[in-house]
């Protein structure tokens, strides 16, 4: 599925093809949640890196986070580059490294219209802000770190592969 998105202010606009377009996944952490997260939580989608096209490149600031170590308190920088409007602030997309051939749009950036997810996984509970209640139906799954399935697999779980 192609998708278009843009920022509040309209400098950025950008386009990527998402063979995982249902925007289930709602992390709490405090880094999505901080940067992103209206609701308490960011809604991030999956998309082939390659097929990112941008408008306005030069509008869009890079924010790396530090992330703190639990077992050591040492904080490291995050290889995870979330990227955004310098002029408006709304969050775009994230792209890590590690991943290359991934990024990861925000879901509240996105301009097409996003088919509805028959479920939700609601992750990083355990950074949720005391303030924010989960919104969570019965099939909704709940994990206090990091979900047991990847987008991919929740996708293709449910029969909701995108196909060419």
């Amino acid at each position: 599925m192609k998708l278009e998105g843009s920022c509040h202010c309209g400098s950025v606009h950008f386009s990527v093809k998402a063979a995982h377009p249902y925007p289930f996944n709602r992390c709490y952490c405090s880094i999505c949640r901080k940067t992103a997260g209206g609701g308490g939580y960011a809604i991030n989608l999956g998309a082939d890196y390659e097929s990112l096209q941008i408008e306005g490149e030069e509008d869009i600031s890079i924010y790396r986070a530090m992330i703190e170590d639990p077992e050591t308190g040492e904080c490291r920088r995050s290889s995870g580059r979330r990227h955004f409007c310098r002029k408006c602030g709304s969050a775009l997309w994230l792209w890590d490294p590690q991943w290359p051939e991934l990024v990861h749009p925000h879901a509240s950036a996105i301009d097409t219209p996003l088919p509805v997810p028959p479920e939700h996984t609601h992750m990083m509970l355990g950074s949720k802000a005391d303030w924010v209640e989960v919104q969570a139906q019965a099939k909704d799954r709940m994990f206090e770190e990091y979900p047991d399935e990847s987008l991919a697999q929740w996708h293709q779980r449910l029969g909701l592969e995108e196909r060419d």
